[in-house]
């Protein structure tokens, strides 16, 4: 009886001993995750963004996170991507507010006109109140997701196929939106808000279903769009886009804390580093479109004080829509204004 008990004693030492190993190894069990966008390869946000992130979690988690990338709006389109990844279909995927505004309306704060001067300036600010803020609080806690990286582009430009020198010229032409802000934003100007995802605007100014659009000058490029655009505002502001990259809440909980924690840390790091870069290419890209032909229009000053009188009160505007519907628009625009002077 003793040498058994002796040898269970044994045996009950080497299994403990051998468990925890076990245990370790189920607990770094490698983990696959999709990430969905509608960009194509190449494109600024998968080279500044999506690239690095990916690498930086998979290098911090010694390769227990592997990611299967679909680009180019592979598992979806732009505006199905939030139900998609709520959804399961995909782990991660890339949300523009304004594709989904009845979702999402409070973060079209960061698409409001003559808001912010450059991308570094509004991606601070938004990260600051949608990764753990108020934006998170009211709009992203609420649908379920938390983000994990972001973008916010330098400001719009207005573009046309036609030849157009003063805001006149504008009116009633059929300019390209995303939505949102931008609809109102548009619609100051005299002319026809389309709302449309970016992979269709080239068709569709090829068409010649579409006159314009108020769009940044990286996708210009990006997208090859100044084949089909002639002229560019420059030095203008006619407000902006934020591009989240999100995980569901219900994910987010399966994923062990050390993968947690990478991923954090490697999305502070990429959203602080995409913005420098797209700042820097600004001046490059506006170049690119002049060499391919593009020309550059400069409004007037009484033009120039227009569109800042104009794009003003579709601040208000948008701010008093909302509150109108029961949402905290004017507490989000006060929240966002003074996060852009903290960073600024």
């Amino acid at each position: 009886m003793r040498n058994f008990s002796r040898f269970s004693l044994v045996a009950m030492v080497i299994f403990v001993f051998l468990l925890g190993p076990i245990q370790g190894l189920a607990q770094e069990k490698k983990i696959v995750l999709r990430i969905a966008d509608s960009f194509p390869p190449g494109h600024f946000m998968i080279r500044y963004s999506v690239k690095p992130w990916m690498e930086k979690v998979t290098k911090a988690t010694n390769g227990q996170v592997e990611f299967q990338h679909y680009p180019s709006e592979q598992l979806g389109k732009a505006k199905d991507l939030l139900a998609l990844t709520l959804s399961g279909v995909t782990d991660i995927g890339y949300v523009g507010p304004s594709y989904v505004t009845e979702k999402m309306p409070l973060s079209a704060v960061v698409e409001l006109p003559g808001n912010f001067p450059s991308s570094c300036i509004g991606t601070k600010a938004h990260w600051s109140l949608a990764k753990d803020g108020i934006l998170y609080q009211k709009e992203l806690a609420p649908n379920g997701i938390r983000l994990l990286f972001h973008l916010s582009l330098p400001p719009y430009q207005l573009l046309t196929r036609k030849k157009f020198e003063t805001l006149k010229d504008v009116e009633n032409l059929k300019i390209r939106t995303a939505g949102g802000a931008m609809d109102l934003t548009v619609r100051a100007l005299k002319a026809v808000p389309v709302r449309m995802p970016a992979p269709e605007i080239y068709e569709a100014v090829s068409r010649g279903t579409l006159d314009g659009g108020v769009l940044p000058i990286a996708s210009v490029v990006a997208y090859k769009w100044g084949d089909v655009f002639n002229f560019t505002t420059k030095g203008q502001n006619f407000g902006s886009f934020v591009l989240d990259y999100v995980i569901s809440d219900k994910r987010w909980k399966t994923l062990p804390p050390n993968v947690q924690k990478a991923m954090l840390e490697a999305g502070e790091e990429v959203t602080m580093s995409s913005c420098v870069n797209m700042d820097q290419d600004e001046e490059l890209n506006f170049e690119k479109l002049k060499k391919g032909g593009m020309t550059m229009v400069y409004l007037s000053p009484a033009d120039d004080s227009m569109v800042k009188a104009k794009t003003g009160e579709v601040a208000l505007e948008w701010a008093k829509g909302l509150d109108a519907k029961g949402k905290p628009g004017s507490q989000i625009l006060r929240a966002f204004r003074e996060a852009i002077q903290k960073v600024h």
